[in-house]
């Protein structure tokens, strides 16, 4: 009797536990978001900085939100759109006040962040800070308190894990015009890539399986960089251009052998260089006008950096149709790119194993 007593509390604790599932994967898997200005829903308006690394001023903000949310764009970014095809609510900054009626994940980026902690150091939140975060956030004890103890134990194994990062750690010796005191691009570039798969190691060990990345685009072409050519010459800065590649070709080395080396480890690679590339060199195929000026700054391309005029300069120059532009101000692009580039990343191709859409099924 006893026995079959224990076969029916078994027999009902699994199909509860089927029904809590089943109820589960009715809900889209959390997002879990780290990285720099690409991915930055407004972190930076909650710590001491400079307007350098804020956008929480007109005419940030105007197409969509029409006032400023602390996004480098005039509206929405890839990670609000990936959240809108998930159809999940944007995810606020980490360090906004949030209720957790429904857990959605949590966005950690920073403007300006890098990967290494001297970028921009003491100004922004950079990946091991984000890191910490995230480890705060996803502590147990305080997971199941926002979410109940069957919920804390599925968000993070379904999570998607999404990466920005990177740009800031290549183009800050150009910002700042030290780029002679680099060592050599190898060495950069290693340390760069060694430290960005601790960080998703780390996350790994937490729980994380679905990893979304971009890499980076040709960065000698940000309207920032072109104007560091002598006497504002056209075309992109090379030096900038070949350490993107180089660490493009880095990551997608270190992330195939995550992939062999950690089980359950899943990846997808949005080659972003490629496309903006594209669009660059032909902007009229893709819908735009302008392809190397952008739409708010001032100077040769609107490259210097005064879009808002908070920056030390204070008159700048706005365009009256953002849609028409790639680039929105000196290094950051327009909704209008970010809405295609975020349709790309959702339905592929990819140069990983895995599309998003497929990330945020329930595997």
């Amino acid at each position: 009797m006893a026995k079959v007593l224990i076969l029916i509390f078994l027999a009902l604790s699994i199909r509860a536990n089927c029904t809590q599932l089943i109820e589960y994967c009715r809900k889209p898997p959390a997002l879990f978001v780290f990285g720099d200005s690409f991915f930055d829903p407004g972190n930076n308006n909650y710590i001491k900085t400079t307007t350098l690394d804020q956008a929480n001023f007109w005419p940030y903000g105007e197409t969509y939100f029409k006032y400023p949310t602390g996004r480098f764009s005039d509206g929405r970014l890839i990670s609000d759109f990936i959240a809108e095809h998930a159809k999940l609510p944007l995810i606020p900054p980490y360090l906004q006040p949030r209720d957790y009626d429904s857990y959605c994940g949590a966005n950690f980026a920073s403007a300006g962040a890098g990967v290494l902690p001297e970028t921009f150091q003491g100004a922004v939140i950079d990946l091991r800070m984000q890191l910490k975060y995230f480890e705060k956030e996803v502590n147990a004890a305080q997971l199941r308190k926002k979410v109940g103890a069957f919920d804390s134990k599925m968000i993070l194994s379904n999570a998607v894990f999404l990466f920005s990062i990177g740009t800031n750690d290549y183009i800050s010796p150009f910002v700042l015009k030290n780029s002679s005191m680099l060592p050599s691009h190898q060495e950069y570039i290693a340390m760069v890539i060694g430290n960005l798969t601790q960080v998703v190691k780390a996350v790994y060990k937490r729980g994380g399986r679905k990893f979304g990345f971009l890499n980076l685009g040709d960065l000698g072409c940000l309207p920032g960089l072109r104007i560091s050519k002598p006497q504002n010459g056209s075309g992109c800065l090379e030096e900038a251009s070949t350490l993107a590649k180089l660490h493009n070709e880095a990551l997608q080395n270190v992330l195939n052998k995550m992939k062999n080396h950690l089980k359950g480890f899943k990846y997808s690679l949005y080659d972003f260089n490629t496309f903006l590339r594209q669009i660059l060199n032909h902007p009229s195929r893709y819908g735009f006008k302008e392809g190397e000026k952008a739409c708010c700054g001032s100077g040769h391309y609107n490259g210097i950096f005064s879009c808002g005029g908070k920056r030390g300069v204070k008159e700048f120059e706005l365009c009256k149709n953002p849609n028409e532009f790639i680039f929105w101000d000196s290094y950051h692009l327009t909704e209008s790119v970010y809405k295609k580039m975020a349709r790309q990343m959702w339905y592929g191709p990819s140069k990983g194993p895995y599309n998003l859409t497929q990330f945020f099924q329930c595997l």
